[in-house]
Parts: structure tokens; sequence; C-alpha cells
């Protein structure tokens, strides 16, 4: 996993006495290999990378008497999506989360606070804004992810069927985003995320 984004948390009560927020995600195309040979992945258990995430930064947290947050905590869930926000990412044209690094397979594994204030690098740009073509736009084969709205369970149906299949191996909408195609994203990881989505 890698540092991917941070931010200095300010009256934000999920954040007291705590004055540097790390977004921690997933360094690719790395990451795969490695959490395929974790006991979490290999247990057979559910929430494998839930609980692989939760064991490696909570043994990080400890050495460094930081303060972890997970997207699976909750209710209340923290707020991840304004947190990615702070940190560097942007909203794309159709709405999910998109940043220069990740393009739209922008995602997190959790969050470590640090009760020190470090200094942080400028706001990276938006991949968008030098995207002229915006294919994530018109990507999706049955239009239920555009600019207009995000129809999940139309999405969920879709790939549970036969012509459906081919997007089980990654989001057509993701994967045309120019920014992602250069992340090094490994299909077997976007399969086992597609797996668990249509399971919800």
């Amino acid at each position: 996993m890698a540092i991917v984004g941070g931010f200095h948390p300010e009256d934000d009560e999920w954040f007291k006495g705590y004055q540097t927020a790390l977004m921690i995600g997933p360094d690719e195309p790395q990451f795969w290999p490695h959490f395929t040979t974790q006991k979490e992945f290999l247990d057979g258990l559910p929430d494998a990378m839930d609980r692989f995430s939760k064991r490696i930064l909570q043994d990080v947290a400890a050495d460094l008497d930081a303060l972890t947050y997970f997207p699976s905590d909750g209710p209340p869930y923290p707020p991840f999506i304004q947190w990615a926000l702070a940190a560097g990412c942007f909203s794309s044209p159709v709405g999910l989360l998109v940043n220069s690094n990740a393009g739209l397979f922008a995602s997190f594994r959790g969050v470590l606070a640090l009760k020190e204030k470090l200094d942080l690098p400028r706001l990276p740009y938006t991949p968008c804004d030098t995207c002229q073509a915006h294919p994530c736009e018109t990507a999706c084969p049955i239009g239920a992810l555009t600019p207009s709205g995000y129809d999940v369970e139309a999405c969920k149906s879709y790939l549970r069927s036969d012509e459906g299949r081919a997007c089980r191996s990654g989001c057509k909408v993701r994967l045309s985003c120019p920014a992602s195609k250069k992340f090094g994203r490994v299909a077997a990881q976007s399969e086992f995320h597609m797996k668990a989505f249509i399971r919800e």
C-alpha cells in the first residue's frame, strides 16, 4: 500500500487532536500479487481485503501512535469521499472519484491520522482538464453510469447476465479513462472487486 494523498483536518470531529490525515491506497501493480499471498486471501473467509488492510494499517498505526479509519467502518461511516476530495481527488464527469495517478481507479484502503502536522505536497491536477474526449461519459454498454447518474441495480443485473461477462473483468467506464490505463490495475483485482459488488 502507499500514501495516495493527504490533508490537514480542521474542525473535523473525526480527527480531534490529529493534525494530518494520510489517505492510503493500493500501490499498483504490486498490490494484487502481494495480497494474494496473504492469510486473509487464502483463508476463504469473507471480506479478505478489508481484513488484510486493517491488519496492516493497524500495525503501522501502533508504531506511529496514529489513528485509523476504514471505508467499512460504521455505521456511522467515515466520510471517505469528502476526505478524498480534500486529499487531491476530484469528481469526474460521471461522478466517480478521479485523480492524476490512478484515474478512475482511485480507491482507498484506509486513513492514517497523525498527531504531527506534516508538510503536504500541493494538490495534483485533475486529469479530466486535459481529457478532451471524455470517454467515461459513453463507455458503459448499457448506459447505467453516465453524467446523468448511476443506475446501480441495472449495473448489477447486467453484470450477473451472460452479456455482462466482459464487464466483470473491469468496469468499462473506469477502464476508458486515459489516466486509468497508465495505472497498472491488474484484471484479476478488478474481477475480485466486481464479484464482491454483485454479491452485495
